[in-house]
């Protein structure tokens, strides 16, 4: 005998799959009444709000939306924007939370999410067991004896023991959760003992490249989760302040590796390229920009960054296009410049060992600062080592330039500015601008160049700058 299915069930599997699509997360919250809450999630560094809740009476509200929430970390914010405890959000997203502001997190009950009933309990074991270690280094004082350290050392590395037991019995009973997703990615790389290393002693080379090649084992970089905790971004941030060498190229390997993994899931694409598209358009060290122009070239301007606003792809578009001409080691562009008296006196006239280029305005209080100084260092010691400094007036105009040079005796310098007329015919030809050529958008500005007018160092304060020619002298005496 067939059964048949009323046209009343299949509405409502049709209503309940389409409740099921989106979340639905009912929440009681003591003592909160006729207010608002917030649910909020990490994102890098950051944090954000994505949905709030009206309480009730009875202190009952609900977070709720048609589409699923992504996963990750959350958290639910008080009416004064405190965050009060953390939750995951995954695959379910119909639960029930139970909770009072008095006694949290402990207070806090999950109905219907496996994975918030897993996360408090690993959170309790993880708080018990730091309270442990803790206690143990209170017990015996900052002052103890050599043997008391040991014991110390002893217990603690026990209790850490412990504590990873408990995360890899996680990991084993569940493999596909996001508690486990979580604790892969926190995980630390723990290097084998002396006695398997190379010819049986401990070797420092063969314990840092195992611990960075073992630094990402269980991380999916197609896993977006891990953007919405509060520890990803630290972790990557240390792999590259730490773990890879900050020459631009070793940089640029490391970068394209984790972006062609992952590739397949755009959400992780678009926070990793944007990560290092802002950690690499300022660098913190120098010839890193060199990371930003691969950056454009391979990724934005072929059009695979289609997440970037169009203000700000024109702001990386005119930040690529400048420094391409100033790399390191690249050519520096020709200045067609003329001296105090108008007289021509190009960049590439110049001949001298090293050149230092000094982009400056006699208007710029930093400047009036630091260019006596310059001036000091050069005749002092640069001047004898054949270094010549050819000085770019970039703003202020010709008579306050030429009367802080006869003010501050800047004599040996060749000083040198750009002609009204050459600015407008360069403009009139759609050519780049010095300061476009050489990303001189502030000043003072330092750029030392060899004898081909390769950049060498650009950017530095004159004392890195002294540094850096120093080092240019002893390698070529040493050669």
């Amino acid at each position: 005998m067939k059964k048949t299915i009323s046209i009343a069930s299949l509405l409502f599997l049709a209503f309940l799959a389409q409740a099921q699509t989106g979340y639905n997360i009912n929440i009681t919250l003591k003592p909160y009444k006729n207010t608002y809450i917030y649910l909020g999630y990490h994102y890098g560094k950051m944090k954000a709000l994505a949905d709030s809740a009206l309480l009730d009476g009875n202190s009952t509200g609900v977070f709720k939306g048609k589409q699923p929430l992504p996963g990750g970390i959350y958290f639910v914010v008080s009416p004064r924007k405190e965050i009060l405890f953390e939750l995951l959000v995954d695959k379910q997203q119909q639960f029930t939370i139970k909770a009072d502001s008095v006694g949290l997190p402990a207070s806090v009950v999950f109905t219907g999410s496996p994975d918030n009933t897993a996360f408090q309990a690993y959170t309790r074991f993880a708080n018990v067991t730091g309270t442990s270690i803790a206690k143990v280094n209170t017990e015996y004082g900052p002052a103890r004896s050599s043997k008391d350290s040991a014991a110390v050392a002893a217990k603690v590395k026990g209790l850490s023991d412990k504590m990873q037991l408990h995360r890899d019995s996680i990991i084993k009973k569940q493999p596909n959760s996001i508690l486990t997703a979580l604790l892969q990615a926190m995980r630390e790389p723990v290097v084998p003992p002396a006695s398997q290393h190379p010819k049986g002693k401990y070797d420092s080379t063969f314990a840092f490249f195992y611990y960075k090649a073992h630094y990402w084992d269980g991380v999916e970089f197609t896993d977006e989760r891990l953007i919405r905790t509060p520890f990803f971004e630290p972790k990557l941030d240390k792999y590259y302040k730490d773990l890879v060498s900050p020459n631009p190229d070793s940089i640029k390997k490391e970068v394209d590796h984790m972006l062609l993994y992952s590739r397949t899931n755009k959400e992780m694409f678009k926070y990793l390229l944007v990560h290092f598209v802002q950690k690499y358009i300022n660098p913190e060290y120098m010839g890193q920009d060199a990371v930003f122009v691969h950056l454009f070239e391979k990724y934005i301007n072929t059009g695979q960054a289609d997440f970037f606003t169009d203000q700000y792809k024109d702001h990386m578009t005119k930040r690529a296009y400048s420094l391409m001409a100033n790399l390191i080691g690249q050519p520096a562009a020709n200045m067609e410049m003329v001296d105090t008296l108008d007289k021509s006196l190009p960049l590439y006239s110049v001949k001298s060992d090293m050149v230092v280029v000094c982009f400056w305005d006699p208007t710029c209080s930093h400047c009036k600062e630091v260019v006596p100084k310059v001036d000091s260092i050069y005749n002092a010691k640069w001047k004898n080592q054949g270094v010549v400094v050819y000085g770019v007036m970039v703003d202020g105009g010709k008579d306050l330039w030429t009367q802080f040079i006869r003010e501050k005796g800047l004599k040996n310098w060749l000083h040198v500015y750009q002609l009204p007329s050459q600015q407008a015919a360069e403009s009139a030809a759609g050519k780049a601008s010095y300061r476009q050529l050489y990303d001189v958008y502030q000043t003072p500005i330092l750029y030392l160049l060899d004898k081909d007018k390769r950049i060498i160092a650009k950017k530095l304060t004159y004392q890195q700058l002294d540094e850096v020619i120093n080092l240019k002298l002893k390698n070529t005496k040493s050669n």
